[in-house]
């Protein structure tokens, strides 16, 4: 079965626009990228909160006659995939609620590394929860009227959170955007004539036309009302960074902009650093579509060996329910990319792609590749080997499960049935950012976590809670046969 790196999540938020909801799913539209399993839409009109939340695509959910009936002047939005909780609709975004505060809506795009210590604690005090993702937490959180024996308040609940999270938090007053202090995921604020957005990437910025203001700085608290943004930053100043480097190598869409640097043409440039590191002779340079295209092209533009598009994307599949495993091989590699045979016949081949995960989607194009006649392939990733899974938020598997970490670089590329493999250094990878070392999280490269995970104490208190809900069973299961009995 062949694996992609999930998405982990995209939020969206619009203040101060008779047009909140609609801009928001034109947001949501452009951050698609980052989630396909569910999508949500929270409106309030300063009194009233209206909300739709379905599975599927963005488009397939809402219409025009939804959308009008999400009436406000502001709105939240959120597009996920599940990297914790199950794919199921209770557990789409934005999460609502009603506290002390009135109505609140959350979303959230990271994973909280703490999440099973807070769920357990808030359980323990008496609060129910109805989906399975840590988002949740947020919300609880902040419906407490104390923390700690003191007043509640936002900085209160943000400083009990820890690991990666970029919220968005709507109430019938306000749309706040938050960024945990290494700043693992991206969040940013734009202005649309009156109104205000906050949004995960800028493209969703340029396709409803509003202007990029700034980034939200790591740790940074904004709070959106009727006389526009104010700033506090939860968390006094550190100097230590960790964003994600993987959204520069494949998550980001290439047209945003990020830390000042545009994603399509970082990844152009790990492409010329992965040619100055490791200088082939070939006839062609062969992109795996889409998210090897612009390393390839780097590594082309900094050789001068051809790049062709041998490999062409089918953009619509979908989801297929008949898997004719025994009438097409290779089904579900062949559907979505078909290679183009008379380009690559008797040439040698250098395949670029993003990453190698498991490795199968690889052993797939270079078998494409040899059977349509390529003389010799050679397979370049434009990112180190990934040794380590994330708990930040992305679907990395288990270090079981990755092939890097198992296997020695020459293992793999027998395997891969390649005539060689290499990979981008991790030096090479920082350096075509232009950013510091010290500015991202490269924990599944180096195994360095910024934050501290203990994996064994997630395992004791879900076990406990496990526990617990089979003890209450089996205890109303007896009641019932006494029930019977009687």
């Amino acid at each position: 079965m062949q694996f992609y790196p999930k998405h982990y999540c995209g939020v969206f938020g619009v203040f101060g626009h008779p047009n909140a909801a609609e801009l928001t799913y034109y947001g949501l539209y452009a951050l698609q990228h980052r989630g396909q399993e569910s999508a949500g839409i929270v409106a309030c009109d300063g009194r009233q909160f209206r909300e739709y939340k379905r599975m599927g695509l963005v488009s397939q959910i809402f219409t025009g006659d939804i959308l009008h009936n999400l009436a406000g002047h502001a709105a939240l939005g959120h597009t996920r995939y599940s990297t914790t909780g199950a794919s199921h609709l209770r557990n789409a975004q934005p999460l609502t609620g009603v506290g002390k505060r009135g109505q609140i809506a959350i979303a959230h795009n990271g994973n909280l590394t703490n999440a099973s210590a807070l769920r357990e604690e808030l359980e323990e005090n008496g609060a129910v929860f109805t989906t399975t993702v840590d988002s949740e937490i947020v919300l609880h959180l902040l419906s407490q009227p104390t923390l700690g024996g003191s007043e509640n308040n936002l900085l209160q609940t943000v400083r009990r959170l820890e690991g990666a999270y970029s919220l968005g938090i709507l109430t019938e007053q306000e749309l706040i955007g938050v960024r945990d202090p290494f700043g693992f995921r991206p969040l940013c604020l734009g202005r649309l004539d009156e109104g205000w957005v906050l949004a995960s990437e800028s493209c969703a910025l340029d396709l409803i036309s509003a202007k990029l203001e700034r980034e939200i700085e790591p740790g940074e608290i904004i709070i959106i009302d009727k006389n526009g943004p104010r700033s506090l930053q939860a968390f006094p100043a550190q100097t230590q960074r960790a964003f994600c480097i993987f959204e520069y190598v494949y998550f980001a869409r290439p047209d945003s902009n990020i830390a000042g640097r545009n994603v399509y043409k970082v990844r152009v440039e790990m492409g010329r650093e992965l040619a100055r590191e490791h200088p082939l002779e070939a006839d062609l340079v062969v992109p795996v579509p889409d998210s090897g295209n612009y390393a390839a092209l780097g590594y082309s533009l900094e050789t001068g060996i051809p790049y062709e598009m041998a490999f062409i994307r089918n953009h619509y599949v979908g989801r297929s329910f008949l898997q004719p495993s025994q009438l097409i091989r290779d089904f579900n590699v062949r559907v979505k990319l078909n290679l183009i045979s008379e380009l690559v016949k008797g040439k040698r081949v250098i395949v670029v792609d993003d990453s190698i995960v498991r490795g199968t989607t690889c052993k797939a194009r270079v078998n494409n590749l040899k059977e349509a006649g390529a003389k010799e392939v050679h397979v370049l990733v434009s990112c180190p080997p990934h040794m380590n899974p994330c708990v930040y938020g992305i679907d990395f598997p288990d270090r079981s499960k990755l092939m890097a970490a198992n296997y020695s670089l020459d293992e793999i590329r027998r395997y891969l049935s390649a005539d060689s493999l290499a990979y981008l250094s991790e030096a090479g990878m920082v350096k075509a950012t232009g950013l510091p070392a010290d500015s991202f999280c490269m924990a599944c490269y180096n195994g360095r976590y910024p934050v501290p995970y203990d994996e064994q104490l997630d395992k004791h208190i879900i076990e406990r809670r496990r526990a617990r809900i089979e003890g209450l069973a089996e205890g109303l299961e007896k009641e019932e046969m006494q029930i019977k009995l009687l």
